[in-house]
């Protein structure tokens, strides 16, 4: 049972297995409806299942997390979404790996067989084979930051707001984001009407690093008033830095993309030439949620929500 989201660390630590995920979800429908919020848990294709809070039909923002646990073979995955270069590199390392592995297996096995055939054959499983474990291997059990930040934002803000503005919002928290944004192109698919201009604001990784950064879909930037009133609940807290990112390079690959007026929200590191970077997921050093970042984007999310942004 949950007293506070934070407990989601403590009794749901990881949420890959379905038994996992289920005894997290009964523990959140519980929280939420004695919140007094409606909750239920809607299927989204064969495998994902979504735990809906509030009423998606009116709302006019969706504020959304994926509650599902990364696999990992301790290779981490390093995000510099703001950095062109480091992002290619980057890309090209953990291919270039995988392809260097697989080539040297390959070539151990026509050493002992002199065949071809089984060559080839060895050097494709092993690399269709590791990159499968990436995605679908065992759970990462430290999985702090990627995304128990993200469900424990998104059920702080469902505790704090107002009853009287519950109506403007729904909270989704999506299943399956690790195996391709399964849980969010289901829900996207089944919601296509009333999703096409909700403003979805979704929590990934916001649990370590002083830069959170917002990251709006093509259609988002173009919706100059919510442009402006994200930019005016940004600005420095302390060593925290709330800011937008709207011009030049950028990637963030997370549930928003499946939504038309999707913006993604993280937490990063700053370093000189990298920029901003997060590099702890996917490993068992992913042990970090800084409260500060949850306090600090519940009171600018709800700032947004109820249009206190708005001069």
């Amino acid at each position: 049972m949950l007293n506070v989201p934070m407990d989601i660390l403590k009794f749901h630590p990881i949420r890959r297995t379905k038994e996992q995920k289920e005894a997290c979800q009964g523990d959140i429908l519980a929280y939420v409806r004695d919140l007094g919020y409606e909750a239920w848990v809607e299927q989204a294709g064969k495998k994902a299942q979504n735990i809906i809070i509030g009423n998606p039909q009116n709302a006019k923002y969706m504020v959304t997390a994926h509650y599902d646990t990364p696999a990992s073979i301790g290779i981490p995955n390093v995000l510099t979404p703001c950095n062109l270069l480091t992002f290619i590199l980057w890309q090209v390392l953990v291919i270039g790996g995988l392809l260097v592995t697989a080539i040297a297996s390959g070539a151990v096995t026509y050493l002992l067989t002199h065949s071809k055939l089984v060559m080839l054959l060895v050097a494709y499983v092993v690399y269709f084979g590791i990159l499968g474990l990436m995605m679908f291997g065992p759970a990462n059990k430290s999985n702090v930051n990627d995304n128990s930040s993200g469900v424990v934002t998104v059920l702080e803000i469902a505790r704090t707001l107002q009853e009287n503005q519950r109506n403007k919002v729904c909270f989704i928290l999506f299943d399956l984001e690790e195996s391709g944004l399964v849980g969010s192109k289901g829900y996207r698919k089944a919601h296509k009407e009333e999703t096409e201009n909700q403003i979805v604001l979704n929590l990934d990784c916001v649990g370590d690093g002083d830069h959170i950064i917002f990251f709006p879909t093509k259609k988002a930037k173009q919706n100059e008033k919510l442009m402006q009133n994200i930019h005016r609940i940004g600005g420095w807290f302390g060593k925290k830095n709330i800011l937008l990112k709207k011009d030049g390079f950028y990637t963030y690959p997370s549930d928003q993309r499946s939504f038309p007026v999707g913006i993604g929200i993280a937490a990063f590191h700053k370093a000189k030439f990298m920029g901003y970077y997060c590099d702890k997921i996917h490993t068992k050093k992913d042990t970090i949620l800084e409260e500060t970042n949850v306090n600090l984007l519940r009171a600018a999310l709800t700032t947004l929500i109820c249009g206190d942004a708005v001069n």
